[in-house]
This record gives C-alpha cells, sequence and structure tokens, in this order.
C-alpha cells in the first residue's frame, strides 16, 4: 500500500450540498453520510487517487465495509448504491472510485508553498549538523552544501514545477490524445501549453483534469457539433478562463439535444473562436 494520506479537505458548506441536502431527507440519512465520511477517509489511507484497493490490488467490497466501517450490511449496500446514483463514487470492474478524489485532497498554493519550506529548512539543518560533526572547514563538504541550497533555491522560485509531475503529465497526454482531437507529441514546462497545464493542476489537481478531458468526450459541442463546426483544442481547453467552464459541466450535452450549448440564446462564437469564451 502507499504511504497513507493524514488528511483529506472538507468544505465547510459541505451541508449545503444539493446532493448532502437529499440524503439528509432519507431514512437512516446519518448512517448513511457517517459511510461517505468513512469512505473518503478510506480512500485517503489507500492513498489511489480515489480508488479504493487494499494493498494496491484487492478492490474493497460491500462486506468488507460494513466491516470495517462496523456497519450493518445492508446500510452500507444502501449508501453505496445512493452514492453510484448521485454520482459521488463510480464502480468499475467491481472497484469503487470517487472520481472528484482531486477536490478533497488538492492543497492550496499556501499550503504547498508552507510544506516544501518546513522540508527546506529540515533539510539544511540535517546538512548544518553533518558539517559539524564532520569538518566544517572542508572544500567538498562546504561546496556540496552550497549546490544543494541554489538547486533548492531555483524549485522554491518556481514551487508550481514540483506540483505538476510526470506521471500526471503523462496521464493527462495519454487521455487527451485518446480523445482523437489532435495529438499532443510532447510537454515541457518551458513552452506556454506546458505552463497553462502546470497552473490547472496546481489549482484544480491532476484528477480534475482527467475529470475535465472525459466531460469534453461526452459534449458534442466541444467536439465540434456545433453552428461552425469548432472544436476544442488542448490550448485552448487549459486556458485559465476556459478550463473550469468544461470542468463545471457548461458545455455537457443536454436532454433533447445533441449540442445543448450550441441552442443556448446569445452563443458568441467569436469570442470563443478568440480563446476565452468570456
Amino acid at each position: 500500500m502507499a504511504s497513507e494520506v493524514k488528511w483529506i479537505k472538507i468544505v465547510t458548506d459541505i451541508f449545503d450540498d444539493e446532493k448532502i441536502l437529499l440524503i439528509e431527507s432519507m431514512p437512516d440519512a446519518d448512517a448513511i453520510i457517517v459511510i461517505w465520511f468513512k469512505l473518503l477517509c478510506l480512500a485517503g489511507k489507500s492513498n489511489q487517487s480515489g480508488v479504493l484497493l487494499m494493498n494496491d490490488r484487492i478492490p474493497y467490497n460491500d462486506e468488507m465495509l460494513a466491516h470495517i466501517f462496523r456497519r450493518p450490511l445492508n446500510t452500507v449496500r444502501m449508501a453505496l448504491k445512493i452514492f453510484e446514483q448521485y454520482g459521488m463514487i463510480e464502480i468499475i470492474n467491481n472497484t469503487i472510485t470517487i472520481p472528484n478524489w482531486g477536490k478533497h485532497q488538492q492543497m492550496d498554493a499556501l499550503e504547498r508553498k508552507r510544506e516544501y519550506q518546513r522540508n527546506l529548512m529540515a533539510k539544511r539543518r540535517a546538512e548544518q549538523k553533518k558539517l559539524a560533526l564532520c569538518d566544517a572547514n572542508s572544500d567538498a563538504n562546504v561546496s556540496s552544501l552550497e549546490e544543494d541550497i541554489e538547486e533548492d533555491k531555483e524549485i522554491l522560485t518556481d514551487s508550481k514545477e514540483s506540483v505538476c509531475r510526470t506521471g500526471d503529465v503523462r496521464r493527462i497526454t495519454e487521455a487527451w490524445n485518446a480523445l482523437g482531437l489532435g495529438q499532443i507529441s510532447k510537454l515541457t514546462g518551458s513552452s506556454k501549453r506546458g505552463g497553462m497545464l502546470r497552473a490547472r493542476v496546481n489549482e484544480y489537481g491532476a484528477d480534475a483534469v482527467l475529470t475535465a478531458i472525459e466531460k469534453i468526450r461526452n459534449s458534442s459541442f466541444l467536439r465540434g457539433q456545433n453552428r461552425r463546426g469548432w472544436t476544442i483544442t488542448f490550448d485552448w481547453f487549459v486556458r485559465p478562463n476556459n478550463f473550469p467552464k468544461v470542468l463545471e459541466g457548461q458545455y455537457d450535452d443536454h436532454e433533447g439535444t445533441a449540442s445543448g450549448y450550441d441552442r443556448r440564446e446569445g452563443v458568441d462564437f467569436t469570442k470563443i473562436l478568440g480563446g476565452d469564451d468570456e
């Protein structure tokens, strides 16, 4: 099992959320809500990006959860059914997943900076202690310490760089290429599109970016079925004004029409094609 996460993020207005309000109107509402929070905590302990696995390979089932959560099996089964119906979980190949796990684990910029600085100071103290115990005048030791300090300074000046991991970039690139809307062959941190992607991962988390890409798959409008035949591009997708609209579902297909957004009054294609759709 990967090292467990020690915290999960819960917004203060969670009990104003429409899904929670609906659950509170049901019988056994308190038990169902407790099971939801226990699921989030278990996902944090598993630390598999919202996939509920034991020992990295065995999916948790309803009987296992009933035992771990110390709740009746029928109550757990009812809760899982409700969570799946409301889109709070997805069950893929008999494995429970939390689609929006990123919002429960996203660290904001201030928290990341503080965490990095704590680790940096701990490293510096360890290096200083090592030098004090050895030869404080050793040119080799002093040179090594100075190189480490310069390296840390470089990282700290752009701490966002360390947030967007290579594995996240690979997953996001593969997910985008699977859409068939234009292949991305390479993304670098120094490129404009790489910087934009890094900023979105920094703000929302890699899982949220993957969720938004999946919304593109199910959006006729973004895939070119609109009056102008306009199709989303990766560069457009990662812009700060555009990404949250995709993630929030503003371009999702609506019931009764293949391209619901295209039929809204006042759609300004000059803004969309210009890049920001404000």
